[in-house]
């Protein structure tokens, strides 16, 4: 069987890559079993330079604040603001301190640098506002769409003034409560001003489509494709937070599912722009329902991949990751009964896995689910092995 396997593997590879796919997808989904190491980064860096030179891809997207990700790409489109200044306020759930998220932005600045706009490359983030503990306050989101709106469209067509807006948002530490997460009385998300700020964003979202001639003739389409994004936040994150405050026994599966929402919308406006090369957790991009427990209750919701794959077909493509060892957090040599153990028996540090051959090769085998003893690495699920158009296999992860 080893030789079998064998022949599945190829070089991580831009060109390998695409030899497993029927056509080049409009997303290029890669996923990661676990987060904060920089190997798994440096990899994602490395295949999006090459589908970039060779490919034409424009764009990467990642798992971070789509409202903090616009200082990123101003910076690597314009260069807004400084190097240190993107690192720190650019990213979200700390992914700013990272040296590989460092380097990427520093050779998506120097590839742009005198180059004309239709060939600039584009940096998103495609994530929520959100983080494990609550949900950012609306203000940003939803006063730039208003400031955008009010600059361009007769004030007669609106539904509410900004001063109305910044009365009913109150204090953004009303929204910020961490203590929310777990108590829903302590949200404010079900308030009655909360509930007429849902209205007025609803409003203001459709006025935003109502003018999109006129809108995107007096500025641009990237303006107008901004304000969209302003749009998508305010009215997701003021579902959200109406979602922190519910009692019901669905609250939490509701709550993972409208985040993972949020991303999917977030990757479909990326699509419309180009080919680009998505990379989050394995879990956002898989293409299966995901999982998990939390305060002891199951929740099962279906991730971004699956909600992109479902609108976009074979223009979605996903590579999933799988780990031999990250032995600085406990993971060592995985079984040889399990998928990993048998990619981890082949002599190549990494190695991109026809997965749908390797499906094959197992044949009725059926490779043993690896349990990991670190909350905060997921191993490959073999019920998914068809899933994947891809598998991407690294054998061991020093510590970054």
């Amino acid at each position: 069987m080893a030789t079998d396997i064998k022949e599945t593997t190829h070089a991580v590879e831009a060109a390998s890559v695409m030899k497993l796919l029927s056509a080049r997808p409009r997303l290029l989904a890669l996923g990661e079993p676990t987060h904060g190491e920089d190997t798994l980064l440096d990899l994602r860096n490395e295949l999006f330079r090459q589908l970039v030179e060779q490919e034409g891809y424009r764009t990467i997207a990642i798992e971070s604040d789509c409202m903090r990700g616009l200082v990123v790409d101003d910076y690597v489109t314009s260069g807004t603001g400084t190097l240190d200044e993107v690192m720190e306020h650019g990213f979200s759930h700390g992914w700013g301190t990272s040296a590989a998220n460092r380097e990427l932005v520093r050779w998506m600045r120097a590839y742009n640098d005198g180059r004309p706009a239709p060939e600039r490359l584009r940096f998103a983030g495609f994530d929520g506002p959100l983080e494990i503990t609550g949900a950012a306050s609306p203000r940003q989101a939803l006063t730039a769409l208003h400031g955008y709106l009010s600059a361009r469209v007769d004030a007669d067509l609106f539904p509410c003034t900004a001063e109305t807006l910044d009365r009913l948002l109150g204090a953004d530490d009303r929204w910020t409560n961490a203590a929310a997460m777990m108590d829903p009385a302590r949200s404010v998300g079900k308030s009655a001003e909360a509930n007429e700020l849902r209205l007025l964003a609803d409003d203001l979202v459709s006025l935003l489509d109502e003018q999109t001639p006129h809108l995107i003739t007096a500025t641009s389409r990237e303006d107008w494709d901004r304000a969209r994004l302003y749009g998508r936040t305010a009215t997701g994150l003021l579902r959200y937070h109406s979602w922190m405050a519910d009692t019901a026994p669905s609250r939490m599966t509701r709550l993972v599912g409208l985040r993972d929402q949020m991303m999917a919308d977030n990757l479909l406006a990326v699509a419309e722009r180009g080919p680009a090369l998505v990379h989050a957790h394995n879990g956002h991009l898989q293409r299966e329902k995901s999982t998990m427990r939390m305060g002891g209750r199951p929740l099962e919701w279906w991730s971004a991949g699956a909600l992109v794959s479902a609108h976009l077909g074979e223009e979605y493509a996903f590579l999933a990751t799988a780990l031999g060892t990250i032995r600085h957090q406990g993971v060592d040599t995985p079984a040889p009964d399990s998928v990993e153990g048998l990619l981890y028996a082949l002599p190549e540090d990494r190695y991109v896995v026809d997965a749908a051959r390797l499906a094959t090769a197992l044949g009725d085998t059926r490779p043993a689910p690896r349990v990991s003893p670190w909350f905060g690495y997921a191993p490959l699920d073999p019920a998914h092995l068809a899933g994947f158009d891809g598998l991407v296999f690294v054998k061991d992860v020093p510590q970054s």
